[in-house]
């Protein structure tokens, strides 16, 4: 059988604790979780305040629904991507949970390994060259076909779309086009083959690496945080596989109602079935 999690008891806390302090290293992996706790929810009172409207006039009820939307024209597809871009990108997460993130680790040898497209870790305040954003970033555009692998900076395009869009629809004349081949653009977010890994992706990946490898055999935790089974193979299985190889390594899963690891490394891990952000600030008082 596999170790489940259980709530974060003061038993479960400790051993976290105790893994935190004695770690060399520390290996972040963040999944939507840990966004969720941060108060980045897709559906209830975010979504009618941002989306009543096209909620209203289309019949779907979270975000994420509205993301797959085959809206009719270009300007009321980018008045809606607009809004979530920036709700979702370029304001601030409503509870302060990256930030204690970041208390937790900032004095230690830490990177981060996350799915996450929200930049949350940057503006918060975590090293940019300590990052690796497998999936992309909302705040970044590629080209839809695309020409060439290279993305670039959305923030002042998706300021004035916001801002110039009026009955859920943006002026035809802000509609972004590749600069490169006049094609239009879409986010740079992974989901097929079209997804660009720049030049900054690969650097990223090659971080990751050396940070791993300069690592072997040491005292590294891996600190799992809101990694659900959409992309188990990115973030969840390697750190499952990485603390059997190193009998240094402590893993620690932190998750509501799928914090689990395998019987083989039962006994260098924890596993807490409960918010990220609760649980940060109780191991920040044990600590």
């Amino acid at each position: 059988m596999s170790l489940k999690g259980k709530r974060a008891d003061p038993e479960a806390i400790e051993r976290l604790a105790n893994a935190l302090r004695d770690a060399e290293a520390v290996v972040i992996g963040a999944g939507a979780g840990l966004s969720a706790s941060a108060g980045f929810a897709y559906s209830g009172e975010r979504f009618e305040r941002w989306f009543h409207d096209f909620g209203e006039k289309y019949g779907f009820h979270d975000m994420y629904a509205g993301g797959f939307y085959p809206f009719p024209n270009a300007e009321e597809h980018w008045a809606y991507w607009s809004r979530f871009i920036m709700v979702n990108r370029y304001m601030d997460a409503p509870k302060p949970v990256y930030q204690s993130l970041l208390e937790l680790v900032r004095d230690k040898d830490y990177f981060v390994l996350t799915t996450n497209v929200d930049h949350c870790f940057q503006r918060a305040g975590f090293d940019k060259a300590r990052l690796f954003y497998t999936q992309g970033d909302y705040g970044l555009f590629q080209c839809s076909g695309p020409c060439r692998q290279e993305t670039w900076d959305n923030e002042s395009a998706v300021r004035e779309m916001f801002e110039q869009q009026k009955d859920m629809r943006v002026p035809s004349g802000l509609i972004p086009r590749c600069p490169n081949c006049g094609k239009p653009v879409v986010m740079n977010l992974r989901a097929d083959d079209s997804f660009v890994e720049d030049a900054g992706w690969h650097a990223a990946a090659k971080r990751y690496s050396a940070f791993l490898h300069g690592h072997e055999g040491r005292s590294v935790l891996f600190l799992e945080l809101g990694v659900g089974y959409n992309t188990p193979v990115i973030i969840k299985y390697p750190f499952w596989g990485m603390t059997y190889e190193n009998p240094s390594a402590f893993y620690a899963c932190v998750n509501y109602g799928e914090a689990i690891a395998p019987d083989d490394i039962r006994e260098r891990s924890v596993c807490i079935d409960g918010d990220i952000g609760e649980t940060l600030d109780r191991l920040r008082e044990a600590l």
